[in-house]
């Protein structure tokens, strides 16, 4: 009998949180022209946001940015640049921002993606985001943590802006078996037990059910069995620090 093939299959996944970003991307391109065309993605670390946006990124060649904590406005101009195509982008940033807004305001361009948005709030330069909207009324999706909503409030002229706001949710059993299916060797057997032990012990992050799915299948490997079902509580990654082993006195 030949062993099982532990190689992940890998893909994207179309989780509930991938749906609710390709709806709200399709709210914002199908809205009346009277309509701003700005909307929110927004929730707690690992529950799938740049995933759901990558997802987007490619099924409706959209642009994207991830803003860094190093960033400026002109590093900010300059990366939508490179996504617009320009190898690299020189000069000020009022310079940038008018050859950004050029390709921008082209008829039926696809969304911009701006990840990480809650950065470009806290650096002071969301203004300039907001102007691009403004002059091109190009779709934009600002994406970012739980405080992102209550961040934009000190911008009263973006948060005006905003036509719709989504929060992103915690996978449930159904987001953690299409990950499973994505991830688990079709050698390997699981449960919907298992299922729902990793997305408790996940607590509903996609990206903890994943690495917590590798894992298993490592686990499966290493010890030469064909399901998971076995892999032990206190192997599931949980995000929590290890507790502190006490020494004998």
């Amino acid at each position: 009998m030949s062993s099982p093939d532990y190689k992940p299959k890998g893909s994207l996944a179309p989780l509930k949180n991938v749906a609710a970003m390709l709806t709200l991307a399709e709210r914002l391109i199908e809205r009346p022209p009277h309509l701003p065309g700005l909307g929110v993605f927004n929730g707690y670390s690992g529950f799938g946001k740049t995933f759901a946006a990558i997802y987007l990124q490619n099924r409706k060649n959209a642009l994207r940015v991830e803003i860094g904590d190093s960033w400026t406005r002109l590093t900010l101009i300059r990366a939508i640049m490179k996504e617009l195509g320009v190898h690299d982008p020189k000069g000020t940033v009022p310079r940038l921002t008018e050859m950004a807004i050029e390709r921008l305001a082209e008829p039926g361009h696809p969304p911009l993606l701006i990840d990480e948005a809650d950065k470009a709030v806290d650096k002071g330069f969301i203004e300039i985001i907001r102007e691009i909207h403004e002059a091109t009324q190009v779709p934009i999706i600002l994406i970012g943590e739980e405080e992102l909503p209550s961040k934009l409030q000190r911008s009263e002229r973006t948060h005006n802006r905003v036509l719709e706001w989504v929060a992103a949710q915690p996978c449930d059993l159904e987001d953690t078996e299409l990950l499973a299916k994505l991830f688990v060797p079709a050698a390997l057997r699981y449960s919907e037990a298992f299922l729902e032990r990793n997305r408790r012990k996940s607590g509903g992050r996609a990206r903890r059910i994943t690495v917590n799915l590798e894992k298993a299948v490592e686990w499966a490997r290493i010890h030469a069995v064909a399901e998971l079902d076995g892999f032990p509580d206190d192997q599931f990654y949980t995000g929590e620090p290890p507790a502190r082993s006490r020494r004998a006195a």
